[in-house]
């Protein structure tokens, strides 16, 4: 099994290119629990609320991942969440480095315009510039180097499509 993360700050397409392209490819995925979350709790959010995130993506994770798919798109993982900690609350516990990463990461840059969907929060520049060096700064902290993905929306969807093939074939 290839899993491969789409991490990236909010409005960058991550989510529909994840529900897109697993529906096109055949493949499975696991939806961004934190949105279901905030749906269902609010928006207000303290710590506690985000390891009850990250303990629910992690549960979606294995869910998705038991019937051993060839192909894992994970729509964001414990490392987002990461970085949601040190944007929202100057810090980040232990707990949501130690989670199992995924085999590949692909970055979305905020290259493209903010959309609120009412639960999003970082709209202006300066907030999506900051956010976007610290999910950056949590990869790397990781040892992790991602593939970018930026540019209008066909070239982000061309750039996916071009990294999933090389994944897919290399596996």
């Amino acid at each position: 099994m290839i899993t491969v993360c789409f991490h990236g700050v909010e409005s960058t397409g991550k989510s529909v290119l994840a529900a897109k392209l697993s529906a096109e490819l055949g493949c499975a995925w696991v939806p961004e629990y934190g949105r279901e979350y905030c749906e269902a709790h609010g928006t207000d959010l303290t710590m506690a609320d985000l390891l009850a995130i990250a303990e629910g993506q992690a549960r979606a994770v294995d869910a998705a991942a038991a019937p051993v798919p060839a192909l894992l798109i994970l729509d964001t993982d414990q490392l987002m969440t990461a970085a949601w900690a040190q944007m929202l609350f100057g810090e980040v516990p232990p707990v949501l480095m130690a989670y199992p990463k995924a085999d590949h990461y692909l970055h979305f840059a905020p290259d493209v315009p903010w959309i609120d969907d009412g639960t999003r929060f970082f709209g202006t520049a300066g907030e999506r510039a900051r956010f976007d060096a610290i999910a950056r700064a949590v990869l790397a902290d990781t040892g992790i180097v991602p593939i970018e993905i930026a540019g209008d929306w066909s070239s982000r969807e061309a750039a996916v499509r071009q990294a999933l093939a090389e994944f897919r074939a290399k596996a």
